[in-house]
């Protein structure tokens, strides 16, 4: 009876383990569905824990959100480093978490909670340089560039052939096949050993495609992983690059947001980019529409600086517009100071206007099929108004479905017409909104609807 209890429970085990790797692993409906949450453990909260952000897995749920990344769990150098805690992205060791954080046990417990909730959980890796405390640059000193003098060198910028000013890492040779080879082990060492589900790849741009022809095979042998590239189009490689991974960033569109916000730019700009992306961009080829991330709001600002008035209306215009919208730390909570890049920080988690909207815009995403992305994107279609420099207003179908987004991406108030006729419902209250082609609209610096029928 002994032998026969054990081998029971051993059956259990094995079936639950099974069963936990087949609900963990994420799928192209996922994918199309797609909210990604940015989390800086180290600000998320004033214990800067895995444990803390983990309590608080339930909260990001509510928002609609599915792919959480995690900012990098590693090591952070003290050579040579920059402030009293240093860069998240100068890695010490590629195979450890930050004792800061804490363990590798409460990590896995991180991963493991939101598989539970029906989460996904992707690193951010830093393949192109590491932390001047790196063991790599005690044993393997040929791991790095080097410069005439022989001495290790930070990384260079090959339009100036001057250094980022990225003082407090040191430039990985991809020449060398053992540094890749050591490279490719510890990406897969996350994936076998905590379960995650992708990575986001720091500037990648700057790796060889062929190393990650390579890695990423070995990697989808383990499980199916989602993959965001920090790089867009118009970086070294281009689509044989992006082609490679799920995702990518919009870069052109965040930043012709801020454009308009400024009113620098219009509408008519968001249409030309809007175009440029259907035309150079396949299915496949996701991006990542964004109002803020940790660069971002350290370097350029909250997106109360960055946006003003208009923030609302361009959150919602991430949602709306093809694509998979990101949530920055704190963003939820109307984040209104710069985060410190380089020690200690944190912010107030009062729930307020920006956390509702989220959350009613996660469940939104979530309900239309009309907004998905990936190979079953929803369409696009641009209504033209008689003010089309300053409203946008566009929907996105697939097959009976539709969402409509109507906007005043201007400072001043606007009146126009536009043909569309029809009985909506509005996103906002859920009351009656009847369009039609001889009304005059009059909407308010920023306004906007979102409407479904």
């Amino acid at each position: 009876m002994k032998y026969i209890y054990l081998l029971l429970i051993s059956i259990f085990v094995i079936q639950n383990a099974d069963s936990q790797n087949k609900n963990s692993v994420i799928t192209d409906k996922d994918i199309a569905k797609g909210v990604l949450y940015e989390a800086n453990i180290r600000q998320y909260s004033t214990e800067g824990t895995f444990a803390a952000f983990t309590k608080d897995l339930p909260k990001i749920k509510e928002l609609g959100v599915n792919i959480i990344w995690l900012m990098p769990i590693n090591p952070i150098s003290t050579t040579k480093s920059k402030g009293p805690l240093g860069s998240y992205y100068a890695v010490s060791d590629y195979k450890k978490v930050n004792p800061e954080y804490g363990t590798l046990a409460d990590l896995k417990d991180l991963v493991n909670q939101a598989h539970e909730l029906g989460m996904y959980v992707i690193l951010d890796w830093v393949p192109g340089h590491t932390g001047w405390d790196h063991i790599w640059l005690k044993e393997n000193s040929d791991f790095y560039l080097k410069n005439d003098k022989g001495e290790v060198i930070d990384p260079i910028d090959p339009k100036t052939g001057e250094s980022f000013g990225w003082t407090d890492v040191a430039d990985l040779n991809y020449e060398n096949m053992k540094m890749r080879k050591e490279m490719r082990e510890s990406l897969l060492y996350w994936v076998e050993e905590a379960n995650i589900d992708g990575f986001r790849i720091d500037q990648a741009y700057a790796v060889p495609i062929e190393f990650y022809k390579k890695t990423f095979k070995e990697i989808k042998k383990i499980k199916p992983v989602f993959l965001l590239a920090e790089t867009d189009a118009y970086h070294p490689g281009g689509f044989e690059l992006l082609d490679l991974f799920d995702a990518s960033y919009d870069w052109k569109g965040h930043h012709l947001t801020k454009a308009i916000a400024r009113g620098e730019n219009n509408t008519m700009d968001w249409d030309k980019h809007i175009d440029t992306l259907f035309l150079k961009y396949k299915p496949k080829n996701l991006i990542i529409n964004f109002s803020t991330n940790h660069d971002e709001n350290s370097w350029s600002g909250t997106i109360e600086e960055s946006f003003g008035k208009a923030g609302h209306a361009m959150i919602a215009l991430n949602y709306l517009s093809p694509g998979m919208p990101l949530i920055y730390s704190g963003q939820e909570y109307d984040l209104n100071k710069r985060l410190l890049f380089f020690e200690k920080d944190s912010f107030p988690k009062t729930k307020g206007e920006t956390y509702k909207l989220l959350k009613k815009l996660g469940a939104l995403k979530a309900k239309h099929s009309a907004l998905d992305i990936g190979e079953g994107i929803g369409d696009y279609t641009r209504f033209n108004s008689s003010r089309n420099d300053q409203v946008l207003a566009f929907q996105r179908t697939k097959g009976k479905d539709t969402v409509i987004y109507i906007a005043n991406l201007s400072k001043e108030h606007v009146g126009f017409t536009m043909p569309i006729n029809g009985v909506y419902k509005r996103f906002i209250d859920g009351k009656k909104k009847i369009l039609s082609e001889s009304y005059e609209y009059r909407m308010k610096p920023w306004e906007f609807w979102i409407l479904t029928p």
